[in-house]
């Protein structure tokens, strides 16, 4: 069996090495606020912009501040008026003030004024353009030149509401209006409506919000028929071409070709082809838009009502971005003298102070995932750090066992608890019930009602909680093989795992092939028994990945425990029970966007040791086409995991049927997603909300078995490229998460943890898809 790890790691490194992608530095995207508290004079941020020496400058409800050794000082001759839009003129900054006293002009020299004009009333909030001597405004009624010594003039656009203005070239101005985009011709005195067109489209944009050019000299608009960009000939973009949104306020280019579209529900980046969509309190202190201003590396600073957000690019590593999560994990995330990893809750939303660590169901699942993660990190860098975390988390599943043994109330024996609470704070047991009762007879038909559910331990330190599920085992066992594997080195550490996964597996053979209960009754959902696998309607569902959990439980046992008892109960429940030929279809909702990602997570957990350990060519080439057909329905999910999984295990294995023969590999961009989408992870775990629900270039998945998913599928999409919304557009907690989802996070009183980035990570390391 050494002989048989030894050959695989060896395969793996010879296989993987050459198609490994190093990645190197690359740009992370982070956020910053600016409010009151923060130095602002208010809140309400008008308008954004910054010189040509780089030095930010912002208009508020409450005065003209600039940005300095990263503090924010007062223009004193405006403190407590409100600044509606701010423009660089060379040097000069031109400032729209609207007092209650009435509206002026500020020409502002060395953060001093220097002139002020006065407005007529109608020109409170206008645009502002300026060039040379020149200043242009725009209100509801036209275009007009300030004259620095008599009121404004009406030049151009009688009639026209004004929303931006900008110089297309040097005696060109093209605006944006509601009534179309028109260019005047400052020499001729002519208007020119222009009727952007590309192939077979052409507009005659209505209610333009926006108009700007980048740093490259290309024109750009933005209406509610979509985006158009001007270099020779016009580009149009809608939600096809993956426009994410088309209610647009003002907007902005940078010098290296990115722009910035302001709207009243987030901001969008493109740059390079590629569309970002920001929206939500992960990137912005409020969704409308004021004011954008791009700086010289493409990062933007956007004004909103709720404060000034800088959204900025810091170059960065992969495995810097790894020990982030692991110091964060560290700081906040471990509960319990055993170290159990997973989110915790902020008393004050998006503030990691104060910090509320709980229970939860699944602490042995996500404790497991995060050592499976830290088991992958010792194997590729054999960093001690690394084995010490894996080792904690590993002693911290070997805990759940031993809490229940010998205790007043205890489980046969081999039974695994979902997680302990300390005797010292409240009884969990207390109202639990009633609530129990209730569920039973209002919600699932099949739920537990007994007591205690959380027993007390011999030692009466701790409180168990019982009624453990598959997906507990599963971690479980996802941790046990790899924790044997790859950091297990003496005896003393490997006779623990045996022990471990000897007691386990016994357990569920003696009972049927099923976790029995303090109760002496089975948990709901820790149950693979062929009668109720096969013969229960109770079960169709899960079926497939029921026996995909058993067999693969019963794999990991015979390989770390040597014993082939196991692979005979294994040969049991193929020949004679069929748990192979459920395998076939392992996922019962086969199709795109359907199901429960929580089960797709067990399974692709279950495939790694099922499909690894098989010894038989024929049937792990039935594993193998199993796990490959379940891959090819989670493809457009961009999942490290999943992808990293399926491409590790199923090197190089192929499937003959009666009519082909076909390769068990990924296909297509498995690579670029899984590493896309490892860097687009925020590093802001926060459970911010994110709402894409009315974003144009998402498409509907097709409808699936509705009487189970009784989800509205118009609440799920999909981009026009075919996969799901980027990481860092929604929000993950774990892979369990459903992401088709169109709104997904909380209100930002949680933290999630960084194992949905370890694990994958470190895993695509050692494995060498990661260099």
């Amino acid at each position: 069996m050494k002989n048989l790890v030894a050959l695989f790691l060896l395969a793996a490194s010879a296989c993987f090495g050459k198609n490994a992608v190093e990645v190197g530095t690359y740009p992370q995207e982070v956020r910053t606020f600016y409010q009151i508290k923060d130095g602002l004079p208010s809140d309400v941020v008008y308008s954004v912009a910054i010189s040509q020496e780089g030095v930010v400058y912002a208009g508020t409800e409450k005065g003209l501040v600039y940005f300095v050794n990263n503090a924010w000082r007062p223009i004193e001759q405006l403190i407590n008026v409100p600044v509606r839009q701010i423009v660089f003129n060379g040097h000069q900054l031109v400032v729209l003030a609207s007092p209650a006293a009435g509206s002026f002009i500020a020409i502002i020299e060395n953060q001093n004024t220097v002139k002020e004009i006065a407005l007529p009333a109608d020109f409170s909030q206008c645009v502002v353009l300026a060039a040379e001597d020149k200043i242009y405004l725009g209100n509801t009624t036209g275009l007009y030149l300030l004259d620095y010594k008599k009121k404004p003039k009406q030049i151009a656009l009688g009639n026209h509401a004004i929303r931006q203005l900008n110089f297309a070239g040097e005696n060109e101005i093209v605006a944006a209006t509601d009534l179309g985009l028109i260019k005047f011709d400052l020499k001729k005195k002519t208007e020119e409506a222009l009727y952007p067109h590309s192939g077979s489209r052409s507009w005659a944009p209505r209610d333009v919000q926006a108009v700007f050019q980048d740093g490259k000299g290309h024109l750009w608009f933005a209406s509610p028929q979509g985006v158009g960009m001007f270099d020779k000939s016009w580009t149009l973009y809608t939600g096809k071409e993956g426009l994410p949104y088309n209610k647009f306020t003002p907007a902005a280019g940078g010098a290296n070709g990115v722009v910035w579209f302001g709207t009243s529900k987030g901001a969008i980046r493109y740059h390079g082809n590629h569309w970002a969509y920001r929206q939500g309190k992960r990137w912005l202190p409020d969704d409308h838009v004021n004011s954008i201003a791009v700086n010289t590396k493409g990062d933007a600073w956007l004004a909103t009502n709720k404060g000034l957000s800088f959204i900025e690019h810091k170059p960065m590593t992969l495995a810097e971005k790894a020990k982030f999560y692991e110091d964060e994990i560290d700081r906040y995330h471990r509960r319990t003298p055993y170290e159990y990893v997973l989110e915790v809750g902020l008393p004050e939303a998006g503030i990691k102070a104060n910090i509320r660590k709980h229970d939860s169901d699944n602490d042995g699942l996500w404790t497991s995932m995060y050592g499976a993660g830290e088991c992958f990190a010792y194997a590729a860098t054999k960093d001690p750090l690394a084995k010490e975390r894996a080792t904690k988390a590993f002693k911290a599943m070997e805990f759940l066992r031993k809490v229940t043994e010998n205790a007043e109330v205890s489980p046969p024996h081999g039974y695994v608890a979902r997680t302990i609470l300390p005797t010292d704070g409240p009884n969990p047991n207390d109202g639990r019930l009633e609530h129990d009762i209730k569920n039973k007879q209002t919600g699932d038909k099949m739920w537990k009602a007994y007591e205690p559910r959380w027993p007390r331990s011999a030692d009466g330190k701790w409180y168990y909680k019982t009624d453990t599920s598959s997906d507990e085992l599963d971690g479980h066992y996802f941790l046990y093989g790899l924790y044997y594997d790859l950091v297990a080195e003496t005896e003393e550490e490997k006779a623990a795992v045996r022990e471990q996964v000897k007691a386990l597996t016994d357990h569920l053979i003696k009972h049927d092939f099923q976790l029995v209960d303090v109760d002496g009754t089975p948990t709901r959902w820790a149950r693979f028994s062929p009668k109720e696998m096969n013969y229960s309607k109770n079960w169709i569902i899960e079926r497939g990945l029921n026996s995909l959990s058993m067999l693969s439980y019963l794999a990991v046992a015979r390989h770390v425990t040597g014993d082939e008892k196991y692979g005979k109960v294994m040969d049991d429940l193929i020949n004679n029970h069929g748990y192979m030929q459920n395998l076939s279809r392992q996922k019962y909702q086969h199709g795109i966007a359907t199901g429960n990602q929580s089960d797709d997570e067990m399974a692709f957990m279950g495939y790694y040791h099922l499909v690894k350990y098989e010894k038989d060519p024929e049937r792990r080439s039935r594993f193998a086409i199993s796990l490959w057909d379940s891959w090819k329905m989670e493809e457009p999910e961009m999942n490290p995991l999943f992808n990293f999984i399926t491409a590790a295990v199923c090197k190089d294995v192929t499937y003959t049927d009666a009519f082909d023969t076909q390769s068990t590999e990924p296909t297509g961009t498995w690579h670029e997603d899984a590493i896309e989408t490892l860097k687009r992870i925020p590093l802001d775990r926060v459970d911010w909300r994110h709402d894409n629900s009315e974003r144009i270039d998402i498409l509907r998945p097709h409808k699936s078995n509705e009487a189970y998913d009784e989800r509205p599928l118009a609440r799920k999409g999909y981009r026009s490229n075919g996969k799901v919304i980027p990481a860092d557009e929604t929000y993950y907690n774990h892979w369990n998460h459903d992401v088709w989802a169109l709104q997904a996070g909380g209100n930002g009183h949680g933290l999630g943890d960084g194992a949905i980035y370890l694990l994958p990570y470190y895993m695509g390391l050692y494995h060498g898809f990661i260099k």
